[in-house]
């Protein structure tokens, strides 16, 4: 068994038992906390869609994650207030309410990345940044739903044989939607699909040379990438019972990027991990100082100087071996044929 499928399989065990881990020291707390390393484990590993095989350093990819988790609130409002939206009178059903904040961030992400991707570099970060504030805020300036304060939610959604307000439940759903994200995304970047994406990331000429057409396959990951943070963002929505324009700021999007970053640029399970060192750090220093920023910083740039892929790749290196010391070999003694006789 290969080193990274047993580092694979030793995660998801930790997170099936963590329920049963928290029942046994009597500490509901954790299963919350991982509720949330799941949803931000997804929202991180689908910018790393975006920065580790596509080379689309996005500085707005928090735009998905606020606007799925807008949808929510604001058809969750409607439904509570017994407010008809354009004529409709909303719905609580996961299956009605997912499934269309999703195709509105499809449809966002389609129409920012048509316009940001005909350009590169620092331009393609500042455009992203530019559309994340625009979109950070239209949604401070809705003052029905309640403007900078957000919007707070009477119920979670409903799915049919599950029942989400339990948290272990709900826990669950997020765990196994993550899961299914990851799974997606390896089968994504291992198909030709995600082959083309690693050509455009090393040699675009190259590729164009080929025949193939950057633009298409840009903005079908980006629309992927925007899909994926707006589930996390639609994931938040239930687990918070809130929603605010926070979730799209810029800094989001900076919290993200540190995810990927320290976790692993390029190894999808590595954002994971990163979200998980970047909330339990946040969770531990925060006791200490208010300030925990100022320690986090400084083992994010170590992260970066030694790990070539983050905290991920470091547990995919080899520990080095201790070769013993050959045996000194006595010199041959050379005896003429006249010492001999």
């Amino acid at each position: 068994m290969s080193r990274r499928v047993l580092i694979d399989l030793l995660c998801l065990a930790t997170f099936a038992l963590l329920p049963l881990l928290a029942s046994l020291l009597n500490e509901p707390f954790l299963v919350s906390l991982f509720t949330r390393l799941a949803i931000y484990g997804m929202a991180a590993a689908s910018l790393d869609l975006l920065i580790g095989y596509g080379a689309m350093i996005s500085f707005g990819h928090a735009a998905f994650f606020g606007l799925g988790g807008y949808v929510v609130g604001i058809i969750g409002f409607h439904t509570g207030q017994a407010m008809p939206l354009w004529g409709w009178e909303g719905s609580s059903s996961a299956l009605i309410v997912w499934p269309l904040s999703l195709l509105v961030c499809a449809l966002f992400a389609l129409v920012v990345g048509y316009l940001s991707l005909r350009t590169s570099g620092v331009q393609f970060i500042m455009i992203t940044l530019a559309f994340g504030q625009m979109l950070y805020f239209l949604l401070s300036s809705l003052s029905l739903y309640g403007g900078d304060d957000g919007i707070l939610l009477s119920e979670r959604n409903t799915l049919p044989g599950l029942n989400l307000e339990s948290p272990v439940q709900f826990y669950y759903l997020c765990l196994g939607l993550l899961v299914a994200w990851l799974l997606f995304c390896r089968r994504l970047v291992n198909s030709r699909f995600g082959y083309v994406l690693r050509g455009l990331k090393q040699s675009e000429r190259r590729s164009v040379s080929l025949g193939l057409h950057p633009l298409r396959y840009r903005l079908s990951a980006f629309v992927i990438a925007g899909v994926g943070g707006g589930l996390a963002g639609i994931l938040w929505a239930n687990y918070a019972m809130f929603v605010s324009p926070d979730m799209g700021a810029w800094h989001k999007s900076g919290e993200l990027m540190a995810m990927v970053i320290l976790g692993g640029v390029g190894t999808l399970l590595g954002p994971v991990l990163g979200a998980a060192v970047y909330l339990g750090l946040e969770q531990v220093l925060s006791l200490w100082t208010e300030h925990w920023l100022l320690i986090f910083g400084p083992l994010l740039l170590v992260v970066v100087l030694f790990g070539k892929k983050g905290l991920y790749g470091l547990l995919l290196t080899p520990w080095p071996r201790r070769h013993k010391p050959a045996a000194s070999k006595k010199p041959a003694t050379i005896v003429s044929s006249e010492a001999r006789s």
